[in-house]
């Protein structure tokens, strides 16, 4: 008797599972996605059917299949298999976990595999718990994060697990979990007489931004959703009804992980690169998301002098202006504002002539040794106290430049001789480049020839 309860209490709790639990894959050959770990012939794969399988770490947006692959590799395995979430999880029972293990290979000859999920949720103190007996090969741990492992995992443990990002699931793989789902009697919704158009298969496809999980959760919404028609019942799925099933796609963006900095870059390098159709897609991407509309302006002022800089010296008034509208306007207006300042910085003549002197000099400064400044320009009050002092011999004075007709130094400003800045030959710069090179010609002047102009 106490098994045929057993036996219902466990169909009740599979009753209620959703689809996207129920059709978890059993195998490898039903995982979709992820050829590049998973394809023939890939390490993963290998490393899976040889049973070699060393520590690893998971890491890849929501909805990849971490979590599922970490069971297939249970499965797969011949070892033993513990799951626990780091969120939950303390370091009692993860020392539990370490001391069975090594009874097990000591009694059974058995090794364990722990998964642990969410890994980066774990502190530094807590994850050194697990080092010397992932590095004694005690336990072989199989941990899973959507943040980026090399910040959020300790790097000691980093070191000793090899790191398989997993990446958004391509939309035909995601048509193909759906069509499993839709022919699976047993675990799917085969035999409910559902019918599903093309097109409706395609916007979960597309809305669900990778994520097989909400795919099939919006097609178990739409299939307990749409009344039943005809004789036999049919359950039909257009686009209309896939749409609704799933709503407004939500933004993939994490504001302070991965996202915000991928975002942010692949924004610059478009502005960089004259996109502005890629520029303001991100823009678009990272607002959408919840970005500040304060940090998108912020970036977009640094560039305009380290990208822009005196090609198009409007750029920097164009990228003040916008970014003290945004703090005045907020959202949701500001987004026109940025929209307008990045297509104007993408269409710039582009110059990081002001950024390469800069950094030239600062590196300069860093391992040379410190020039001092020439006599001639250094403060009026400072050179005559020092020309004034005993033993000491009166230095070059300083030239009033606008005393010269072309209005040109003629002068050494620097003490030794280094070129930092060297305007481009684009926009505004070119005319600069023209005057840079009449200035470094005045000042090579000898003074015979400086006099001789005089007379001129």
């Amino acid at each position: 008797m106490s098994d045929l309860w057993a036996a219902k209490r466990t169909l009740a709790r599979e009753g209620v599972r959703p689809l996207a639990l129920r059709m978890r894959p059993r195998s490898l050959d039903e995982f979709v996605g992820q050829g590049h770990i998973l394809g023939p012939g890939k390490l993963l794969r290998r490393m899976l059917e040889a049973d070699v399988l060393t520590s690893v770490i998971l890491h890849g947006p929501p909805g990849t299949g971490k979590t599922t692959l970490a069971e297939l590799i249970a499965r797969t395995s011949k070892r033993h298999f513990e799951q626990e979430n780091a969120a939950s999880v303390g370091v009692k029972r993860i020392r539990e976990i370490i001391d069975e293990a090594a009874r097990r290979v000591e009694y059974e000859g058995k090794r364990t595999i722990l998964f642990l999920d969410e890994i980066h949720r774990f502190t530094k103190s807590q994850q050194d718990v697990l080092l010397g007996d992932v590095e004694r090969g005690l336990i072989t741990l199989v941990g899973a994060t959507t943040e980026n492992p090399l910040f959020a995992v300790n790097s000691a443990l980093v070191s000793r697990s090899t790191l398989f990002r997993l990446e958004p699931v391509g939309q035909d793989d995601v048509v193909r979990a759906l069509r499993r789902a839709l022919g699976d009697v047993q675990r799917g919704v085969g035999g409910r007489g559902v019918e599903v158009s093309e097109d409706a298969l395609r916007v979960w496809a597309v809305k669900c931004d990778g994520d097989v999980r909400r795919a099939l959760s919006a097609l178990e919404v739409a299939v307990l959703s749409t009344p039943s028609q005809g004789d036999p019942a049919r359950i039909i799925i257009d686009r209309a009804v896939a749409e609704e099933s799933i709503q407004q796609k939500a933004a993939v963006y994490d504001g302070t992980g991965d996202e915000h900095y991928d975002c942010a870059s692949a924004m610059i390098k478009s502005l960089r690169g004259s996109d502005p159709d890629a520029a303001v897609y991100w823009i678009a991407r990272m607002l959408e998301g919840g970005e500040d509309p304060r940090f998108i302006a912020r970036r977009l002022a640094i560039l305009a002098s380290e990208d822009v800089g005196n090609a198009d010296p409007q750029a920097i008034v164009v990228a003040n202006a916008a970014w003290g509208l945004v703090e005045r306007i907020g959202m949701p207006e500001a987004r026109i504002t940025l929209a307008q300042c990045a297509t104007y910085l993408a269409l710039c003549p582009k110059s990081n002539a002001s950024y390469t002197a800069i950094e030239e000099a600062a590196e300069d400064v860093r391992s040379g040794r410190t020039i001092p400044v020439p006599m001639h320009i250094k403060d009026g009050q400072v050179r005559r106290s020092i020309e004034s002092s005993a033993g000491a011999e009166r230095g070059e004075t300083y030239e009033y430049s606008h005393e010269h007709p072309d209005g040109l130094g003629r002068q050494d400003y620097l003490g030794v001789a280094k070129s930092y800045y060297r305007p481009v030959d684009r926009g505004a710069e070119r005319a600069m480049r023209e005057t840079l090179e009449k200035a470094r010609r005045a000042r090579a002047q000898t003074p015979g020839e400086i006099a001789g102009e005089g007379e001129r």
